[in-house]
């Protein structure tokens, strides 16, 4: 028998403490029991919507479905670099519009950046795109992206009413991005590659099961505002198909505790620091409009407050400046959604994202990334902004 015993990762005891911290917040009366019990009956859809998507797309990359889909990738470009990165580019969006930004950097990531490798190119790009189309493509629909879950309420019934403000700074927000990318790896993409050969899945019945699952899920997530509902009964479906057909896969780390943690975490604090007069410190420092220069403040705001301390939080704290205005809080939204490209601890994506890539072999300096991504999200925050006061108007 081995003797040696996994020591608890550093964040894992910083999650721990900060879920006693809530604990504590919540037991002593600090955060008043009705405050408790509103941001319970408002998270609880949003953290199960978490859980649920985070089992679906696991299990479906137990499958081999995003596999699948990066090796078509490769045979769909034809030999022709900037056609492989039409389709990756299409497919990092879909999958952050559809599965959260998440999905997209833990599990979309490894793939590109293998394909990449197999065809003998360089994967920064492709890894680059994965991680900043994950952020700032993550602004379209309520589905994707938990600060758009806790907005969507606030401005409307339908997840048409979310899409009426967000599709014109979520389209900046894809199409200044790539642009930069494509200019400034020009010379890789605009090549040409060799295709890979193509792997069939291991398992047949789980690869087309699980495929035919997403394809009835993806849809349901842009037509109904309670997305816990089609999400949960997805990840049922695929955990009933696992346990007939591949037992081991359903194991505990399927569920993201440390994610889940992190985010009821910060829900209490955030709230309970509002209970003793953060709305009232924030609504005398800061103005509200619907005019170019109020809505680019606003991004601006949201941008630096996610950089400097992760976008869930940022968003939390800076929710009351909307005051429940649909457009402010689209500003908002754009900033803590499209701005974390900077630090790496501004989006738990972006971290997530690097283990991988580095545990790939490739090397990202974080100088460089920072470097490139406040050449990035400037532009990107600053027209979006501005794109959401022509359409607001």
């Amino acid at each position: 028998m081995n003797g040696t015993r996994t020591r608890p990762r550093p964040s894992t005891w910083i999650v721990l403490a900060m879920v006693v911290l809530a604990a504590a917040c919540v037991l002593s009366g600090l955060l008043p029991a009705p405050d408790a019990r509103a941001v319970a009956a408002r998270t609880a859809p949003v953290l199960g919507f978490v859980v649920a998507i985070t089992i679906v797309a696991e299990l479906a990359r137990d499958a081999s479905v995003f596999e699948v889909l990066a090796q078509l990738l490769g045979r769909w470009g034809r030999r022709r670099m900037v056609v492989l990165w039409v389709w990756v580019v299409l497919l990092a969006v879909l999958s952050t519009v559809f599965l959260s930004l998440d999905t997209t950097a833990v599990i979309l990531t490894p793939l590109v950046v293998l394909l990449a490798q197999s065809i003998g190119i360089s994967p920064l790009p492709f890894a680059l795109a994965t991680i900043w189309l994950a952020n700032t493509a993550s602004l379209l629909l309520p589905v994707s992206n938990l600060t758009n879950l806790l907005a969507a309420p606030a401005m409307g019934d339908h997840p048409s009413a979310f899409l009426a403000l967000s599709w014109a700074p979520a389209l900046v927000g894809v199409v200044v991005p790539v642009v930069i990318l494509t200019v400034r790896y020009r010379g890789v993409l605009f090549s040409t590659y060799r295709v890979p050969p193509q792997r069939v899945p291991s398992d047949p019945v789980l690869f087309w099961g699980a495929g035919l699952v997403l394809l009835v899920l993806l849809p349901l997530l842009a037509l109904t505002p309670h997305v816990w509902v089609p999400a949960t009964a997805a990840a049922v479906v695929l955990a009933v198909l696992f346990l007939v057909r591949r037992r081991s896969a359903l194991r505990p780390a399927l569920v993201p505790w440390q994610a889940l943690g992190i985010a009821a975490s910060l829900f209490v604090l955030v709230e309970t620091a509002h209970a003793h007069g953060l709305t009232a410190l924030l609504t005398s420092v800061t103005g509200s409009g619907h005019g170019a220069g109020e809505l680019l403040r606003v991004a601006g705001l949201g941008a630096l407050a996610a950089n400097g301390i992760n976008n869930l939080p940022a968003y939390l704290v800076l929710e009351p400046i909307a005051a429940g205005d649909p457009v402010v809080l689209m500003a908002l939204l754009i900033g803590v959604n499209l701005g974390p490209l900077v630090t790496p601890w501004a989006s738990l994506a972006t971290l997530l994202w690097h283990q991988r890539v580095v545990a790939l072999g490739v090397p990202v300096p974080w100088a460089r990334f920072a470097a490139w991504g406040l050449f990035a999200a400037v532009p990107t925050v600053g027209l979006a902004a501005l794109a959401l006061s022509v359409v607001s108007g």
